[in-house]
């Protein structure tokens, strides 16, 4: 099967290069448009990625152009259009679970960062400045961690908080039920928010949950909290987070994902100027730690990833059941 593959990156190639062994994929450093979709002619198949934007428009196009399915290389979908594509008859595959440690570990990795300021440490060090002035931070052990989304992720980041000796109380809307065995305790978002030292993000990008951290949400949290997002930007209200850095009702910020990061990640702006003020007034807190949508990026998620992608697309070019199907 022809595949137009869009925002690709060095290391798409590496992996999906390795582990391909059937279909012809042609690579497009740009990202899908509707402008860009044309790229897609001659192709059966579009391999897209989390910023790819799959519009009414694009939907159109790239059905227009012969194209019979939506190869997603990541777990979430709400970058789609899903009733165009079902308007098309156009199916959407993703990849639902792709080494859910990697994220889970990321996670973990921004809370010890920002409480120990081991980045800031190694900096010091480096420039001969061995002060431990303003280093301070927090034993983990004994803290009460809220989960939001207690799917994968957020299951597998629940088990690595208990070998730190934290509390841990969760919210979702399916209680996990394995969690509850394990001494998790559910309870109202309200109520994870305010009991929690540390809140981390682990559901998906809806309706329901786009802004679930906003103005009113900060009001309910412990003065000091730190809070992590290695979900989705959109999951918090950049705005009223940056307000309540600034008044102090949140202590600390750990964020893989932005809002608007598709028109900064997986880019190198170093010898730019940044136009995006929202970021910048971010970056410039002591307090806030920001990566770029790396929480995924381990040996092991990156071969799964292309596994299971190409996995999908061989399903439905032999005319089998489509388990990673969108519905």
């Amino acid at each position: 099967m022809v595949v137009s593959f869009f925002s690709t990156h060095d290391f798409d190639k590496v992996y999906f290069d390795r582990f391909n062994k059937h279909h012809d994929i042609r690579y497009f450093e740009t990202a899908l448009t509707e402008q860009t979709a044309e790229l897609a002619k001659g192709s059966q198949a579009v391999c897209c990625f989390v910023n790819d934007k799959i519009t009414e428009g694009v939907v159109q196009q790239l059905s227009k152009n012969g194209v019979k399915l939506i190869a997603l290389r990541s777990a979430g979908y709400n970058n789609v259009d899903l009733e165009a594509a079902k308007a098309q008859d156009l199916p959407i595959v993703r990849v639902p679970a792709y080494s859910p440690h990697a994220v889970a570990e990321h996670a973990m990795a921004l809370i010890l960062t920002l409480n120990r300021k081991t980045h800031k440490a190694y900096n010091r060090v480096r420039e001969g400045n061995f002060s431990l002035e303003r280093l301070i931070g927090f034993d983990i052990y004994g803290k009460t961690v809220g989960v939001v989304g207690t799917g994968k992720i957020g299951e597998t980041f629940c088990r690595l908080l208990k070998g730190f000796g934290c509390k841990i109380v969760a919210f979702d809307v399916v209680e996990n039920k394995a969690l509850i065995t394990e001494g998790v305790s559910f309870l109202p978002l309200k109520d994870v928010l305010a009991q929690s030292d540390i809140i981390s993000l682990h559901c998906p990008l809806n309706d329901k949950t786009k802004h679930l951290i906003n103005a009113d949400s900060l009001k309910s949290i412990k003065q000091g909290a730190m809070l992590i997002n290695t979900g989705r930007g959109g999951l918090i209200d950049t705005v009223a987070v940056i307000d309540a850095l600034k008044s102090g009702q949140l202590g600390y910020l750990g964020i893989d994902v932005y809002e608007q990061e598709e028109n900064l990640f997986f880019r190198d702006f170093s010898e730019s100027v940044i136009q995006d003020d929202v970021i910048l007034r971010l970056m410039s807190f002591p307090n806030v730690l920001v990566t770029a949508h790396q929480a995924f990026f381990t040996e092991e998620a990156l071969s799964q990833i292309a596994q299971i992608t190409l996995q999908n697309i061989s399903d439905f070019e032999d005319g089998k059941a489509l388990v990673n199907v969108v519905k």
